[in-house]
């Protein structure tokens, strides 16, 4: 029975369609192609319960490539935004890092800011916005002043807390007068453009700029003012741990060890409050004990599974949490879905049948390694282009093609589906759905 076709519109449906196609997470329209992960989701919805009330959160989400990582933290990213939160996003390379000596961790820390976004403004570039939506509000209040005073008391005490605020105090002044040069310099100092404390004192008369080893203490701040912004907390989500995996000296590699272990330690302390912290990183590039996170015996000794989890039997409280395979029933309603939305942007009426799509199912499971290595993203980009030659030939046995060795043959093909995951080429996993 075909199930009526959702009303998804045209411009999510392009979007949707188009980045699963080419392996990337879509930024919007994840709720209309979201399956399965109920258990982790609802984990990840405590958290940000947590934060909103003033607390801190910390997870690691573990899985291979191509097993969900990334569009699990879409979604979540969809819906702390749509619950009031400000969420900022950055991917690990070899020129952003947690802690580096060129700079690389004021480069994670440019990009997350760069990619600062609200309900208003999903699509990243909403530090502006934030900052004039705080001087607004505080232009509500019976006396300004005071409230001022009284919001940017408990920053100030924080590590960088008297810089931030006085900063702050330059975008009020410089928003009530209308000087935009000034605005636009502390928007600059927030972004950590500026390289050096001269420049910063020379343009804006504060002796200090966000860097390489403070970064991490701003965000902390970011997450308290925001509060009084009117938000409920920071969401940061950071994915791609494997290029930490990759830094090829040993000594980097445990500096940025040790900068995740301040921020773990950090938010399970209690030291950070309204602030969630979201990574995503492979197996390996997690558990190895010789160059993964597993190697920082703090953090190995804090994240280790207890001995009574297993396979079925995962913790959702803990802070590492590993992504199951979708089921197959899960992929059916999943490419279903996308059976619908294909035909909704492409204006035809949905011709394939759920046995057809049962048939295409057991065509991907028939692959040599199917069942260790076969991932969502193989599935998904695999079908979209069964849907793209049926909609382009509409006189096409659709049981003939699922039946033949051109299809299967280039399905088998596909990357990574009967190599381990060390082999898996690392350009194929730049994206992860």
């Amino acid at each position: 029975m075909v199930s009526e076709a959702p009303k998804v519109p045209k411009r999510i449906a392009a979007v949707i369609i188009n980045s699963l196609k080419g392996g990337v997470v879509p930024r919007i329209g994840l709720p209309y192609v979201t399956v399965g992960r109920e258990r982790e989701i609802q984990a990840l919805l405590h958290d940000l319960d947590l934060v909103a009330d003033g607390g801190a959160s910390f997870r690691f989400l573990v899985g291979r490539y191509g097993a969900g990582k990334s569009f699990l933290l879409q979604t979540i990213r969809t819906h702390a935004m749509g619950n009031g939160f400000v969420v900022a996003d950055a991917d690990l390379s070899p020129e952003r890092r947690l802690q580096g000596g060129q700079g690389q961790g004021l480069a994670t820390y440019r990009e997350l800011i760069r990619n600062l976004s609200t309900k208003t403004r999903p699509e990243g570039g909403a530090l502006q916005l934030v900052l004039d939506r705080w001087v607004a509000a505080l232009r509500e209040q019976p006396d300004p002043e005071a409230a001022l005073a009284t919001q940017l008391a408990p920053i100030q005490e924080l590590v960088c807390g008297f810089d931030f605020t006085r900063v702050l105090r330059l975008y009020r002044t410089a928003t009530l007068e209308g000087n935009e040069e000034l605005r636009a310099g502390v928007v600059k100092w927030l972004r950590g453009e500026f390289r050096t404390k001269t420049e910063a004192r020379g343009e804006l008369g504060v002796n200090a700029c966000i860097t390489d080893d403070t970064w991490y203490e701003y965000l902390k701040l970011f997450a308290q003012f925001l509060v009084g912004a009117g938000y409920q907390g920071l969401i940061v989500l950071v994915d791609e741990l494997v290029n930490l995996y990759k830094i090829p000296n040993a000594t980097s590699r445990q500096y940025n060890y040790e900068k995740i272990l301040t921020m773990y330690n950090d938010t399970l302390q209690g030291k950070a409050r309204h602030l969630g912290i979201i990574m995503g990183g492979t197996p390996q590039s997690v558990e190895d004990r010789r160059r993964g996170v597993f190697s920082y015996e703090a953090l190995r000794s804090r994240l280790t599974q207890g001995r009574f989890a297993s396979t079925g039997l995962s913790d959702m409280l803990a802070p590492v949490i590993h992504l199951e395979p979708l089921s197959y029933e899960e992929l059916l309603v999943l490419i279903e879905k996308l059976a619908d939305i294909h035909a909704g942007y492409f204006g035809y009426e949905r011709t394939l049948t759920e046995a057809q799509l049962v048939s295409f199912l057991q065509v991907e499971f028939g692959r040599v390694g199917a069942d260790t290595h076969l991932t969502p993203r193989e599935v998904i980009r695999d079908f979209i282009e069964l849907l793209d030659i049926v909609c382009q030939n509409p006189g096409a046995d659709v049981d003939a093609l699922l039946r033949t060795d051109a299809f299967s043959g280039a399905v088998a093909a596909a990357p990574a589906v009967a190599a381990g995951e060390k082999d898996v080429d690392p350009a194929f996993a730049e994206f992860t759905i």
